[in-house]
């Protein structure tokens, strides 16, 4: 799916629930197993389905990451050689994970949700003391979904101001037009959640986009960035065209002899284009007509006496 929608890399997430929630949690003065652990253990995929799903990106060509969340995770996602790693934003503060994610070497992308500025600053600095520079930071919401409106972008800057990093937009609207306006202001990642079936049971589901709103997310996403990206020239050979025919040229609104002094009512200022554009209108007014001019003919400094 994700591959049929042209995104550029897929992204799991490896969670071993015991090492993410208590498995046993305090109601009503007595302990209980967590149901959300169970609920995680019947959707799990086993260390070897990781294996096969990472031979089959391989075959089809798209990149494979994962978000992991404990160092077995980790481990298992270095397996597969992959392009960066992603760290949640639930453990943006977790110093442990992120040292031991930044020690490999590989590309770090830091998702920045629920977080203070000066947190994110914490675990900036908590990656760097590793020596590792190359990471990625995603400004990021966490609300499922989230109102286009509660996004609070203008905070993209603040980050790319505040550490000089490559900034980047993990969105949960149901829109494009949040990562359309990031895009915009010049991230360089987006990440989306996408399912086969808004209506499957789990976690992320409800909020995620189906296959057709996916390829037309992304899609909205190239146009885009193929919008903001600067041409070499200004002026391209399509709109060139329209200008030919769009801008206006000044043209003889009579037949002019040679010997005439021009005048402004001698002179049509209309479309199409000709040589000479309109603000050069004034320097032809009071000028002699060095030879006959047709109704209609467009007026070239050649047609006038030079002084």
């Amino acid at each position: 799916m994700a591959r049929a929608a042209h995104a550029d890399s897929v992204k799991f997430q490896i969670i071993y629930p015991e090492s993410l929630y208590l498995t046993r949690i305090l109601r009503n003065g007595q302990y209980e197993d967590n149901e959300v652990v169970e609920m995680r253990r019947r959707s799990m995929l086993s260390d070897d389905e990781y294996r096969e799903l990472a031979d089959y990106c391989r075959q089809q060509g798209i990149a494979m990451s994962a978000s992991i969340f404990d160092p077995r995770g980790l481990a298992l996602l270095n397996e597969f050689d992959p392009p960066y790693i992603k760290i949640a934003s639930c453990d943006l503060n977790n110093s442990r994970l992120l040292k031991q994610a930044a020690e490999l070497g590989r590309r770090l992308i830091l998702s920045t949700g629920m977080s203070t500025l000066g947190e994110v600053e914490e675990a900036v600095t908590d990656v760097l003391s590793t020596g590792h520079t190359d990471i990625v930071l995603m400004h990021c919401v966490s609300v499922y979904p989230c109102p286009t409106e509660k996004m609070n972008l203008g905070f993209l800057e603040v980050l790319r101001s505040a550490f000089g990093l490559p900034v980047g937009l993990s969105d949960h609207t149901e829109k494009s037009l949040a990562a359309a306006v990031a895009v915009s202001r010049g991230v360089t990642w987006i990440e989306k959640h996408f399912t086969l079936d808004r209506s499957a049971e789990g976690f992320d589901h409800a909020y995620a986009m189906e296959p057709n709103a996916l390829a037309a997310y992304v899609s909205d996403v190239r146009s885009v960035e193929a919008a903001c990206a600067r041409p070499p020239e200004k002026l391209g050979e399509v709109e060139s065209e329209v200008k030919t025919r769009a801008r206006r040229g000044i043209f003889a609104a009579r037949q002019i002899e040679p010997g005439e002094t021009i005048s402004e009512e001698d002179l049509l200022v209309v479309r199409p284009e000709s040589c000479l554009r309109p603000n050069t209108l004034g320097e032809l007014i009071g000028k002699v007509a060095q030879r006959a001019i047709q109704p209609s003919e467009p007026i070239t400094r050649d047609h006038l006496c030079q002084s």
